[in-house]
């Protein structure tokens, strides 16, 4: 009663085969599905919706020129662009882990066919009911599904190397106004000393973090010492700044960095280099050399709200606010088995600390990055952070061992518009040389939680 049932609309177009992955498992066969079947199961729980484009796409812009961009409600991202590039003995897990229930019948949507056909492939081979939709431009273009769609609130934060391409051609791509941009790699180290610098985006300049921060804690630097280092580079409040990094941390630390000075359109591009090489764009190894700029355009900080610098500060938070404390480190380091770095003497956490995950080491956040080399969709986020008693409304303080790692889900969180969320520069550095502050050392902690994105 109530469920609408698919028949005379849906045509087969595939056939059972058995599933080259194992042997257990029959290909379904796969069908098409009509706008009206579309539209009309979208709030029927016996359908999940799987969105097989990119970040981009998926986040709010109006791609392949549909005219109302973002996601269906309540839909699964599963970018066409993980096939191939996740490990078969794993493709199951990993795909259920997005949330996919083989008990639903699957319908697949995207602006490009052949991403459609990719996913549905790959999904019916493991045992799915697939319906493919290639009509979507259709259901975006329609104003009466506006309803039906979620954008988030800062979606042109993160763009696609395309849309820093047609910058650089002169266009004026969807969300930029400016007429003044400049692009930068970030990473450690003078530009005769970057490693990731040698190679780059043709024009791009090099951005190094030491001109945003020094030890022994490594927060931030004065105000005046960093607005005399991006005047230096040419940065005003007023240019638009484009970055991408091969280090995700380092990108999004120096991204957070402008926010706080006051640099008022800062946009990551999603993938670095990789997808940059990938989409057949121009690099080069000529050093490029910014011409100064005179007048910044406001006093910096111009958001001392995007920062918590020191422990006793976020301490006080914790007891008269209720502020949570999220920790963006690996679990060797969450548990007190290792500080994580050469130069920080002591193990553990700060007292009461939840695990916010991150990746192995130190070196990586692989917990939020996705098989192909993209931003990880923040909504599986969230669910980790959920599992872990993180709520939607909870007053957060994200952190790791130096303010590098807790960049990426901070930016998550500005990118989707959760409210309440801090970032704490100091960390565990911070913490534990302070030495008055109660700290968890949890080596009794098992086994990590699983970040249901093993891929590898």
């Amino acid at each position: 009663m109530g469920v609408l049932l698919l028949s005379s609309s849906l045509i087969v177009s595939g056939c059972a085969t058995k599933n080259q992955n194992t042997n257990s498992t029959t290909k379904k066969e796969i069908k098409t599905i009509t706008l009206e079947d579309f539209s009309k199961n979208i709030n029927n729980s016996e359908y999940q919706y799987i969105d097989t484009r990119n970040d981009e796409a998926y986040n709010g812009f109006k791609v392949d020129d549909i005219k109302n961009g973002g996601h269906l409600k309540n839909s699964i991202q599963y970018s066409a662009s993980f096939i191939g590039k996740v490990n078969k003995d794993k493709e199951d897990k990993f795909i259920s882990d997005k949330g996919l229930d083989k008990k639903k019948k699957t319908i697949v949507y995207d602006t490009n066919k052949d991403n459609t056909s990719k996913v549905a492939d790959k999904l019916a081979s493991l045992g799915y009911e697939v319906y493919k939709f290639d009509d979507y431009k259709k259901f975006a273009d329609n104003d009466a599904n506006k309803a039906n769609l979620v954008s988030y609130p800062e979606y042109q934060n993160l763009v696609s190397p395309q849309w820093v391409k047609d910058i650089k051609d002169g266009k004026k791509p969807e969300t930029y106004t400016n007429n003044d941009y400049a692009i930068f790699e970030v990473s450690w180290g003078e530009g005769d000393k970057a490693i990731n610098y040698k190679e780059h985006i043709k024009g791009a300049y090099h951005f190094n973090t030491d001109w945003i921060e020094d030890g022994p804690v490594w927060n931030l630097r004065s105000a005046e010492e960093i607005k005399k280092n991006l005047l230096k580079q040419g940065i005003t409040s007023n240019k638009t700044i484009i970055i991408y990094s091969d280090d995700a941390s380092a990108g999004f630390r120096v991204n957070w960095a402008l926010k706080w000075a006051g640099v008022k359109d800062v946009r990551v591009m999603n993938g670095g280099l990789k997808a940059w090489k990938e989409a057949g764009f121009e690099t080069e190894t000529t050093a490029n050399t910014p011409k100064e700029a005179t007048d910044f355009g406001v006093n910096i900080p111009a958001h001392p709200e995007y920062d918590i610098s020191r422990a006793k500060e976020v301490a006080e938070k914790v007891k008269n606010e209720g502020l949570k404390l999220v920790s963006i480190r690996s679990w060797d380091e969450y548990t007190g088995k290792t500080s994580g770095y050469d130069y920080i003497e002591k193990a553990g956490e700060p007292q009461g600390a939840i695990f916010g995950f991150s990746g192995e080491t130190k070196a990586d956040v692989n917990d939020y990055y996705d098989p192909d080399g993209t931003l990880r969709n923040p909504q599986e986020i969230y669910n980790l952070w959920k599992g872990q008693g993180i709520q939607e409304t909870d007053k957060i303080a994200l952190y790791c061992g130096t303010g590098w790692r807790n960049a990426v889900p901070w930016f998550m969180t500005q990118l989707t518009g959760r409210a309440n969320t801090y970032f704490y520069d100091g960390g565990w550095n911070d913490w534990q040389l302070d030495g008055s502050l109660p700290v968890d050392i949890n080596k009794d902690k098992g086994s990590k939680p699983d970040s249901k994105n093993d891929y590898k």
